[in-house]
Order: C-alpha cells, then structure tokens, then sequence
C-alpha cells in the first residue's frame, strides 16, 4: 500500500480494535514493511494518537487513553449505533443528556453518508421509548440544526407556536441550548422584538440556518441556564408558602428540590419551610405529599383549598 494518508487510515482503524498488534501482523495486514510501521506509528503520534509501543517477543502496538479526544473511526454499524442513541437521547430531552450531546450527534450527523442516515432514521421510526414527565418530545434534526447554528454563529429562522397556540415565525442569533431534564430550551436574541428570549424546542418546527453570520451578543444575565431559570420564574405567578413538617429538616430536605429553598428547624423532629415559590398549586401540592410525613399548611389560602379537595378526590378513589 504506496498510498500514505490511506494506509494511516487503515492504521489507525486497525489499532482503534481493543487489541495490541504485534509489528509483524501489521506490516503483514498493510502489505508494508515493518519499518514503514514504526514511520506511521511516529506519524499517529504526531497527529496526537497515543500509541503505547511493548518490547519483547510478543510485543507490539496498541492504542492507549491519551490527554485528548483524538479523531475516530468509526464503521457503518458503530455510526449507526452512536447516531441512533445520540438522537434518542437528545429527542427526548433525558435527564444527563446535555448541549454537548446535541453537538457530538450535528458533527456525526453532518458526515454521515445518505445511506446510513437513512438507516438512522428508519431505525428510529420504528421504535419508540418509554419516557417520563408530560411527554413532550422534538426532532432531533431541530436541536442539530440549532446546535450547528450556535457554533457557526449563523442567524435562525423558524416557526414557534407559543403556549396560548399563537404561531409565530422569527428570526434570532442563538446563544445556547439548555436543558432541564425535561425540556430543551433555546436561549437567542429574537431579532423582531430587538431582546432576548427563551423558547422551548418542542415548540419550534421549520427551522434553518440563514448562512448570515452574527457576533454574538452579551447575555445580559449570569450564563445561559441562570437566565433560563430566570425567564421560567418571572412566566409563573409567586406564591408565598408556609408549611411545617412532623419530620427533621434533614429528612424533608431530602425530599424536596433544591430550589424550594432552607428549612428551619423547629424542634428534635420538626422544621418549617416559608418560601416564595414561582410554580403551581398542582406541583407544590403534589410535592409536599410526596415528603411522606405529616405537615400542615399555613399559607396561602388557596393552596389549602386546594390540598383539601385532592385529599377527598384521593379518599374517594381509595374507598372505591
């Protein structure tokens, strides 16, 4: 094999097998002599490979964790298997699933040749996952062309339907994609309403890269997940909540998000909680339930009114 970036390549791909490779078998294997061997060793190397050479009879090469994330390669099946995950992953919004992703699955994406992205597609059809929360779920394809639109710094257009239905169409320079476990969000400076703005995914079809170019612009609030936590808590109603614990702050903490802010202890197994919560009377209800102690509520009025009559619908389809 006189073809040098080829026979690299086919090297490479040879030592990227979980195996050590005696010289021998590769200079056999590339029809080259075991001094062209070392030579590509050295050139791998070079190219930052870290390829661990073993003396002896039975020594040879092998390839080994290094300071980076060199290039892979990968074959049809292996491409396959990793698009199809990235893609149910970052379509589903899973807990752990992040931007970094949604960037790995817009690179293998944009050199994946048309035969194995239709595969990728067809596979992905043809399943469905079990999810949790309200289900809500998005095209893959939507997170990638936003993703690519980030790191290219190209303006976005797409179509957005807004909570009330209302349909839209807009123009932004995407900031960043966040998400929340639950949901993806796109953080962009909304060009027609000359501001900054959050909008969840799901809601966003039809979108595409304009190739017009941008320099991005200083988000005016802390990193791109403090302005989203932001802009979901000034979208929901405050509440002012006081609720006391049969249980130690210990214990109740531990059952409660992070967010809803510090107990205080009232006694050996007693705490209280009074906090401003920007969430619904269903969450905070359901919350509480779920602490799995005795508790009373204070305030407000309406979130009493409201636990009252859950524990009666919860009785009444306990005594049928």
């Amino acid at each position: 094999m006189t073809d040098t970036p080829a026979r690299l390549l086919n090297l490479l791909s040879l030592l990227q097998t979980p195996r050590e490779w005696p010289g021998s078998e590769l200079a056999e294997r590339l029809d080259v002599s075991p001094r062209t061997i070392r030579r590509d060793i050295d050139r791998l190397r070079d190219l930052g490979y870290p390829v661990e050479a073993t003396r002896g009879s039975v020594g040879g090469y092998r390839l080994v964790a290094g300071t980076a994330m060199p290039p892979l390669l990968l074959d049809d099946e292996e491409a396959v298997a990793i698009a199809v995950g990235l893609r149910a992953g970052a379509g589903h919004a899973i807990e752990g699933v992040d931007e970094a992703s949604v960037r790995a699955l817009a690179k293998l994406e944009q050199v994946l040749p048309s035969r194995l992205r239709h595969r990728v597609s067809t596979l992905q059809n043809a399943t469905m996952p079990l999810t949790r929360g309200d289900g809500s779920t998005i095209d893959p394809r939507t997170l990638t062309v936003m993703a690519s639109a980030i790191t290219g710094r190209e303006r976005l257009r797409f179509a957005y339907r807004a909570g009330d239905g209302a349909e839209t169409k807009r123009e932004a320079e995407p900031y960043r994609l966040v998400s929340t476990g639950w949901r993806w969000y796109l953080v962009a400076y909304d060009l027609g309403r000359s501001d900054w703005r959050t909008f969840r995914v799901d809601r966003v079809s039809e979108p595409f890269a304009t190739g017009a170019r941008f320099a991005p612009r200083e988000l005016p609030t802390g990193d791109a997940a403090e302005f989203l936590a932001g802009s979901i808590a000034r979208s929901r109603p405050e509440m002012e909540v006081d609720v006391s614990f049969a249980a130690p702050a210990e214990f109740v903490s531990a059952r409660l998000p992070t967010a809803v802010g510090p107990l205080e202890p009232t006694g050996g197994n007693s705490c209280r909680l009074r906090a401003t919560l920007a969430d619904s009377l269903e969450w905070v209800a359901v919350r509480l339930a779920l602490v799995d102690c005795e508790f009373t509520v204070h305030e407000p009025p309406q979130l009493v009114d409201y636990l009252d009559g859950l524990g009666a619908r919860l009785s009444r389809a306990a005594a049928r």
